[in-house]
């Protein structure tokens, strides 16, 4: 599984009693950092069990740092990604309040183009990638790298004049999000957007909140529809992300599309429980749990299917959760490891064992040059915050 775009540094601020007023300042009770972009897709992906290589563009400055060390801890491949000077780390600021988010996001035009970063006679079984900013005639040629693409969009208030339902003809599985769906379009229904969006010859699905989300396939005249798993939401960042990585896991087993929503929706039911995007995508152990205290009959028919795939799911550590204090991974046992633990830039332990130092960082190798980061203590910055048990 091959992931290619940009990569940002998330900041979640969450717990506020009300949003900012021009002129004051509010406190956040809750504050989540994390790699961000199409990290949070890489990531959950690496975390259901497949191997995830990332395509994408780092900046030689400690944000870069910080998210080049973190996915390589997730176990994410960076071979086809680059390490570049004299640009910025892209900082997206997430504002979670009232089972929402809104965001504001600082980047600028990386110097290396995402798409180049493929090299010739490259072989994956699937790519995703962002149609955000992609140059049309490079994802006309995706086919040559997989038999599978999968796209997703980041929101941008030019949708509807981007082009973008033109270069669908490159994707075989489009997942925007509703409000999405319907700016591209122009359609003033969910129903009708979804249709005009399939017409471009590939399956699309389209992620509505707390409705669940539904697939349209090409030729079909009716939409297959799954609802949402109702928990209690904390922050919905990244949500659409972790998404899109249950719905590629489920296509690539062959379930059927309804088990593909289901199974989706469910991974993101999970990621809305904790603060932000890629860390608080779920593992196997979270899944298995949801499975495990399941009493609903309606439900446990419908999510039936997981009973033989937990039971085959590949082990691993615990995913980060918050952690009260600012610590390196050397202080936090591998057992206790979770998907908000402050994370230090530390030595990268190994996914499997936990043992740190198993990676050669000096060995670390990216289009065919020596890593510039080396995940080790000569730099630490403790980014990080408690969000609660």
């Amino acid at each position: 599984m091959h992931v290619v775009g940009p990569v940002c540094f998330d900041l979640v601020f969450s717990g506020l009693s009300a949003p900012p007023r021009p002129g004051t300042e509010v406190h956040a009770a809750y504050l989540g950092i994390s790699p961000g972009g199409v990290a949070n897709v890489a990531v959950a992906l690496a975390r259901l069990g497949l191997d995830v290589a990332l395509s994408a563009v780092f900046a030689d400055d400690a944000f870069g740092h910080y998210l080049w060390c973190s996915l390589l801890d997730e176990g994410v491949d960076l071979t086809y990604s680059v390490q570049v000077g004299g640009w910025c780390t892209p900082v997206t600021s997430s504002v979670a309040i009232a089972g929402e988010r809104e965001m504001v996001t600082y980047d600028e035009v990386p110097p290396v183009a995402v798409g180049s970063l493929l090299p010739d006679g490259y072989r994956a079984d699937a790519i995703v990638v962002s149609l955000a900013g992609a140059d049309p005639q490079w994802l006309s040629g995706l086919h040559r790298y997989a038999p599978l693409v999968f796209a997703d969009v980041a929101w941008d208030d030019e949708l509807a004049s981007s082009g973008l339902v033109e270069a669908l003809a490159a994707v075989d599985v489009f997942m925007p999000n509703a409000a999405e769906a319907m700016a591209c379009t122009r359609c003033d229904s969910l129903d009708e957007a979804a249709a005009k969006l399939a017409s471009g010859g590939g399956l699309v699905v389209v992620k509505d909140g707390g409705a669940g989300s539904l697939a349209v396939e090409p030729g079909s005249g009716s939409a297959t529809r799954a609802p949402a798993v109702a928990v209690e939401a904390r922050d919905t960042t990244g949500a659409g992300d972790v998404f899109d990585a249950g719905f590629i896991y489920a296509s690539l087993a062959g379930w059927p599309v309804a088990q593909r929503l289901r199974f989706a929706n469910l991974c993101a039911s999970e990621s809305v429980k904790l603060i932000g995007g890629s860390f608080a995508a779920p593992c196997w152990r979270d899944l298995a749990a949801f499975w495990g205290s399941l009493d609903d009959l309606e439900m446990r028919r419908d999510f039936s299917f997981l009973d033989a795939v937990i039971l085959n799911a590949p082990r691993r550590r615990d995913c980060r959760r918050s952690h009260p204090a600012m610590e390196p991974p050397d202080a936090v046992a591998p057992a206790t490891y979770s998907r908000w633990a402050p994370f230090a830039m530390g030595p990268v332990r190994d996914r499997h064992s936990g043992a740190a130092g198993r990676l050669a960082h000096d060995d670390l190798h990216m289009s065919g040059k020596p890593s510039k980061y080396k995940c080790s203590h000569h730099l630490c910055l403790f980014l990080g915050g408690h969000h609660g048990p």
